[in-house]
């Protein structure tokens, strides 16, 4: 059975953790933070605990499941047959993590990134072998949303692409190939959702309350707003930067003074109990 190993123990991360180990594949989850690592486990054993309250899962698959997770805070035990990141939104970061992992794990295992926005090509750069780097684009909460991306970079083997499309669809997953375009085909769409609502608030065209109401109403399942706070304020601003550099400063892309107030503010949504709206424990 094939072995997994998920980099980043955040809400992304461990919900692409969970995904697998539904899946039956041995998976550890890693993360530099013991703290993450600890919130990460709790999250993955709440989720299947409400899957088995709502009958979606049974208790014995349920403890299966968690037979089958480890974790570790020590990345040079990270040898698996497929690697997937799910850390910062930062190229340099995702690059450096790469050359780590090429350097202590054979030359059959599959490197895979959950970039919402960076292209493959950049990251792959400066590997080795970037033919074996790969984009696997979930979204959030991963254990929830059907949708996959999957990226071929320049280089990129189109075995491997195949391999992790394969893999993906294991999941239970809706799987699509994507370009290596900045924002792939659904952060590219969506990102006006969130730019354009964002200037409406800055504009005072409306509340954000209401704001989120009208786009529901017309048929959205959750507005921008919330739909920010879950996905992390942070993380979604993290990606129209980097989108907005990757399309040399398009005005449309142009990230927003008030989140970056509220990343400045650390009310990151969800995840720390304030975001736009206000959190109960």
């Amino acid at each position: 059975m094939m072995k997994v190993a998920v980099v980043g123990a955040g809400v992304m991360g461990s919900g692409i953790a969970l995904c697998s180990i539904q899946a039956g594949y041995p998976t550890v989850l890693f993360d530099v933070n013991e703290a993450a690592i600890a919130r990460g486990l709790k999250y993955i054993k709440e989720q299947l605990e409400i899957a088995v309250t709502k009958g979606k899962c049974s208790r014995e698959n349920a403890d299966n499941s968690l037979g089958l997770l480890s974790s570790t805070p020590d990345r040079s035990t990270l040898i698996a047959d497929f690697i997937i990141e799910a850390v910062l939104e930062q190229l340099p970061i995702k690059k450096e993590l790469f050359q780590f992992l090429e350097t202590i794990n054979s030359q059959d295992t599959i490197f895979a990134t959950n970039t919402s926005s960076i292209p493959i090509t950049q990251i792959g750069g400066s590997l080795k072998h970037p033919e074996r780097l790969v984009g696997v684009h979930f979204f959030n909460p991963a254990h929830i949303m059907k949708l996959v991306e999957v990226i071929k970079g320049v280089a990129t083997d189109p075995i491997i692409a195949e391999k992790a499309f394969n893999w993906s669809q294991s999941l239970g997953k809706k799987t699509v190939y994507a370009a290596d375009a900045p924002g792939f085909i659904v952060n590219r769409v969506a990102r006006h959702y969130y730019v354009e609502s964002l200037k409406a608030l800055e504009e005072n065209v409306a509340p954000l309350e209401q704001i989120d109401r009208l786009l529901e109403s017309s048929g959205f399942k959750m507005g921008p707003f919330k739909l920010m706070d879950l996905i992390g304020v942070d993380t979604n601003f993290s990606v129209t930067s980097s989108m907005y550099q990757q399309f040399h400063q398009d005005p449309k892309f142009r990230p927003n003074r008030i989140q970056q107030q509220k990343v400045d503010a650390g009310h990151h949504g969800r995840k720390t109990k304030q975001g736009f709206y206000k959190y109960e424990e």
